[in-house]
C-alpha cells in the first residue's frame, strides 16, 4: 500500500554479508600471498626491473709464433643482443628492430621463440660486426627498446688469402642444432668456439673466461649507474713451434698446386711449417658464414677444408723404398753388395711388373738413388708382406701420428690379417710386389712420411709431431709432457750410413738432381705415385686426363744423418717426384740461409720465392738429365757506408687486391733515408696482421723492438664505446716489407 515501508528480506541479506566477507577474505588472502608467499619472487623482479646484468666476453688468446710473432689476433667490434630478463618482447617491438638491424623479421620472431627455453639471464645475439647505422638505431632507440642492447666482442682475425688456414683452424657459433652433439653440450648458442684446427684442439685454453657488467637502469631502461664489474679473463696466448719465414716460403714455393708441405725438426717434433692446398679464408667464418659460401666450400672439387698434410691418404710411391731398405738389411734379406739386374721390370709369381728403364745391375744404394723399381720387386718378394708391414708399422705408417690437430687420418699399411678383417679376403704373393714400391693399398698422410723419414735418418729416433710449444701450455694438457718421448727403431750403424749416403746422391746424381744445393748436405728420395693402375689409364685413354696425373712426392732432410729439418712435399698431378723435390730445396735453402745469418749474427732477408711451373714432363725419368744447381737468388751488390752512401736498397713483397703476390727493388735518397728508420729483414707477422706487430705499426720508429718474446699480457686495449673501423686501419693483404741497408 502506499506509504507502506518495503522491507529486505533476511536471507537477502545474509547473503549479501556473507558474499562481502567473502571477497574482502579474498583480498587479504591475496594480500598475503603477495607480501608474505612470494615476497622473494617479487622482490627479484622488482630487482630486475632496476638492474640490468650485460656479458663481458672475454677475447681468445693470441697465435704467435715460435718467435713471438703474430699469427691470430682479435679486433674490437659490436654486437647486437636481446635481452630478456624483463620478460616478454612483444612482435611489434620484433617487427622494428629486424628493421633497424636489416634481418629478416620471420627468421627474428622464429628464433626467439626457440630460444624461449633458455634462462632469462641469457642473451640472444641478433647480429654479429654490427654496422654505425645500426649501432646508431639502437642508440636512438633506447627508450623504445630497452631490451635492445650492444656488447663489445673481440672478433678474430686471420691472415689473408687462406695463409695456414688449415693450420690454426677457425671458430664459429655454436648453433642450436650443435647443441645436441655431446662436444658442444657444456657450450650456450651464440657462444663462439674453435671449430678445426688450433683453435678446436687448444679451445679451452684460447676462450678465457667471461665477465659480467651489472648496471642500475630506470623506469625506461636507461643506464643510470653501474653497480659492479666482473672483469672478462682474456685467453691465454699461445706460441706455436712454426716458424713464419719458413712458413710463407712453403706457401709460396707451393703456390696454388694441389697438394701439401710438411717441414719438422726430427730432433724435437717441432713443425716448422705445415701448408694445404687448395687453401679457405677462415676470416669468412669469424662472423657467420652464409649458407651459400658453406655450400660452395663442401661441394668444392678441391676439397679445400681437408687439411691434406694430415688428412690426405696416398699411396707413397718411392719414397716408401727407404723403409723398404731399411727391412731387408735388418732382417738380412738382401746385402748392401748383393746386385739384382734390371731389365725394364721383372716377372713374379706369372705377372710382369715394369720398371722405368732398364738399369742393368744396381747395389742397394744405386737402387735408392736411381729408384729402380725391380731392385725393391725383388726385395719385397725375399721379405714378404709380414715383414714389410712389421717395419713400416715400426716407423709409424697406418696409425695416427699424435699431431695435436683435429681429426687425423690414420693411413693403411696392409697385412695379411688387415685384409681378411677389411675385405673378407687372403692375401696374394702378387700384392706385395705392388706394396714393396710404395703402391697398392698402401696409403699414408704428408705427415706421417715426415715423421719417418726423419726418424730414419736420426738413427731409428721417433717423435711425436707437435705445433704448440710445451712451456705454452697450462698443466692439465697432459699430452704436452710426452712430447720429449722417444721411440727407438734399431737401425744397424752400418745400414744407416748406406741408406743415408744413397739418399744424399739422390740430390746430387739420382732422380731429384735438378734439386741439388750446391754446399748444403741435402738428402732426401722422390715418389711418383699412380693414382689408377696402368691397365685403367689404358681403359680410359685419353680421357683419364689431367684428373688422374700420377702424384709428386719428396721427403728431404739437412743434413743427411741426425738432420735439423725434414721437409714432406706432395704435390699433386705434378708427375715426377723431382718437381716436389725443387719445392722441398727451396724450403731447405731458407732454412739453413736463416741459420747462417743467425749464427753470424746478421739479419736475415727472406727471398721471394717462385712456385715450381707445372711443365711438361719428357716421358724420361730425370736421372738420365744431368745435375743441374737449383736457382739461388743473386747476391745483393754490398752496400755503400760512411757519409757519401747515394741511396738506400730496398726490396719489397706485397700482395695486390686479388692476393696476388709480386716483389720489386726500389732505392731512397739520402734525404728520404734520413726520415726513415732500417727496413725490416724478416717478416714481422703473418700476411695481412701486420699491424698487430709493433714494429711493422711504426715503420718509422727510430728504434725497432724486436719479436724474439712472447708479449706477457694477453689482454687487448679497452675498445671506445663509439664504434671504430678497426679493419680499415689495417694493410693491404700479406704486405710484408724486407731488405737492406
Amino acid at each position: 500500500m502506499y506509504g507502506r515501508e518495503e522491507k529486505v528480506p533476511i536471507l537477502r541479506l545474509a547473503v549479501a554479508q556473507y558474499v562481502i566477507l567473502a571477497i574482502f577474505l579474498l583480498l587479504v588472502y591475496g594480500l598475503w600471498r603477495l607480501q608474505v608467499m612470494q615476497s622473494e619472487r617479487y622482490t627479484n623482479m622488482a630487482e630486475q626491473n632496476r638492474i640490468k646484468e650485460v656479458p663481458i666476453l672475454a677475447p681468445r688468446g693470441r697465435l704467435l709464433d715460435r718467435e713471438g710473432r703474430p699469427i691470430v689476433d682479435n679486433y674490437p667490434s659490436f654486437s647486437a643482443l636481446l635481452l630478456r630478463s624483463q620478460g616478454k618482447i612483444s612482435e611489434a617491438n620484433l617487427d622494428a628492430i629486424a628493421i633497424g638491424l636489416h634481418l629478416d623479421a620471420t627468421e627474428l620472431k622464429n628464433r626467439v621463440r626457440r630460444l624461449s627455453s633458455m634462462p632469462g639471464y641469457q642473451p640472444i645475439f641478433l647480429k654479429f660486426d654490427i654496422t654505425p647505422d645500426e649501432l646508431a638505431f639502437i642508440e636512438s632507440h633506447r627508450n623504445e627498446y630497452p631490451e635492445l642492447d650492444t656488447i663489445t666482442v673481440h672478433r678474430r682475425l686471420y691472415p689473408k688469402n687462406g695463409f695456414m688456414a688449415h693450420l690454426v683452424g677457425y671458430v664459429g657459433e655454436v648453433s642450436e642444432e650443435m647443441l645436441n652433439q655431446p662436444r658442444f653440450e657444456l657450450y650456450n648458442s651464440g657462444d663462439v668456439v674453435g671449430q678445426s684446427g688450433i683453435e678446436a684442439e687448444y679451445n679451452d685454453t684460447l676462450m678465457g673466461k667471461n665477465g659480467s657488467r651489472r648496471v642500475m637502469v630506470n623506469s625506461k631502461g636507461k643506464e643510470v649507474g653501474e653497480l659492479s664489474d666482473t672483469p672478462a679473463v682474456p685467453g691465454k696466448a699461445l706460441q706455436l713451434t712454426i716458424d713464419l719465414d719458413l712458413q710463407i716460403a712453403a706457401e709460396e714455393a707451393l703456390g696454388d698446386r694441389p697438394g701439401a708441405i710438411v717441414a719438422m725438426d726430427p730432433r724435437s717434433g717441432e713443425i716448422l711449417a705445415m701448408v694445404s692446398r687448395p687453401t679457405f679464408d677462415p676470416n669468412s667464418f669469424a662472423v657467420h658464414i652464409s649458407n651459400k659460401e658453406w655450400t660452395a666450400l663442401l661441394n668444392d672439387p678441391g676439397k679445400p677444408l681437408l687439411n691434406k698434410a694430415i688428412q690426405a691418404q696416398l699411396a707413397p710411391g718411392s719414397v716408401f723404398k727407404v723403409i723398404m731398405s731399411v727391412a731387408g738389411l735388418q732382417e738380412k734379406a738382401i746385402t748392401p753388395e748383393q746386385k739384382v739386374v734390371c731389365n725394364g721390370g721383372a716377372d713374379f709369381y706369372g705377372h710382369f711388373f715394369k720398371c722405368d728403364r732398364h738399369h742393368g745391375p744396381v747395389s742397394m744404394a744405386q737402387a735408392i738413388s736411381v729408384s729402380c723399381d725391380t731392385y725393391f720387386y725383388t726385395l719385397g718378394a725375399r721379405l714378404g708382406i709380414t715383414r714389410i708391414a712389421q717395419w713400416a708399422s715400426a716407423f709409424g705408417l697406418g696409425q695416427k701420428s699424435g699431431i695435436d690437430l683435429p681429426q687425423e687420418a690414420s693411413g693403411v699399411m696392409p697385412s695379411e690379417s688387415w685384409k681378411i678383417k677389411t675385405q673378407k679376403q687372403k692375401w696374394y704373393a702378387g700384392e706385395t710386389i705392388s706394396v714393396s714400391i710404395g703402391q697398392g693399398a698402401v696409403a699414408v698422410t704428408p705427415i706421417q712420411l715426415a715423421r719417418a723419414i726423419g726418424a730414419i735418418t736420426s738413427d731409428g729416433q721417433l717423435r711425436t709431431p707437435h705445433l704448440v710449444r710445451p712451456d705454452s701450455l697450462p698443466p692439465q694438457y697432459t699430452a704436452a709432457q710426452h712430447y720429449n718421448d722417444v721411440k727407438t727403431v734399431p737401425i744397424d750403424s752400418d745400414a744407416w750410413t748406406l741408406i743415408t749416403d744413397a739418399m744424399a746422391d739422390v740430390t746430387t746424381t739420382g732422380t731429384a738432381s735438378m734439386a741439388h744445393l750446391p754446399g748444403i748436405d741435402f738428402a732426401g728420395k722422390t715418389g711418383t705415385a699412380q693414382t689408377i693402375s696402368l691397365e685403367a689409364r689404358k681403359r680410359m685413354g685419353t680421357s683419364a686426363g689431367k684428373a688422374f696425373e700420377d702424384n709428386a712426392w719428396f721427403v728431404g732432410v739437412t743434413p743427411r744423418r741426425n738432420p735439423e729439418i725434414v721437409v714432406a712435399v706432395l704435390s699433386q698431378g705434378a708427375g715426377w717426384g723431382w718437381r716436389s723435390g725443387i719445392v722441398a730445396s727451396k724450403i731447405v735453402k731458407v732454412y739453413v740461409d736463416k741459420k747462417a745469418a743467425h749464427d753470424a749474427g746478421r739479419p736475415y732477408t727472406l727471398p721471394k720465392i717462385e712456385p715450381v711451373a707445372p711443365g711438361a714432363d719428357s716421358g724420361e725419368a730425370p736421372s738420365s738429365q744431368p745435375s743441374t744447381p737449383a736457382a739461388t737468388p743473386p747476391a745483393a751488390n754490398p752496400p755503400k757506408t760512411g757519409n757519401n752512401q747515394a741511396a738506400l736498397r730496398m726490396g719489397g713483397v706485397w700482395s695486390d687486391p686479388t692476393g696476388h703476390l709480386h716483389s720489386g727493388n726500389f732505392s731512397l735518397d739520402n734525404t728520404s733515408a734520413a726520415n726513415h728508420a732500417a727496413p725490416f729483414h724478416r717478416a714481422t707477422a703473418a700476411p695481412g696482421m701486420e699491424a698487430f706487430a709493433d714494429a711493422a705499426s711504426n715503420m718509422r720508429a727510430t728504434n725497432a723492438p724486436t719479436h724474439n718474446n712472447v708479449p706477457s699480457d694477453n689482454k687487448l686495449p679497452r675498445s671506445s664505446p663509439h664504434w671504430t673501423p678497426t679493419l680499415a686501419t689495417l694493410p693491404a693483404p700479406g704486405w710484408r716489407m724486407r731488405g737492406e741497408q
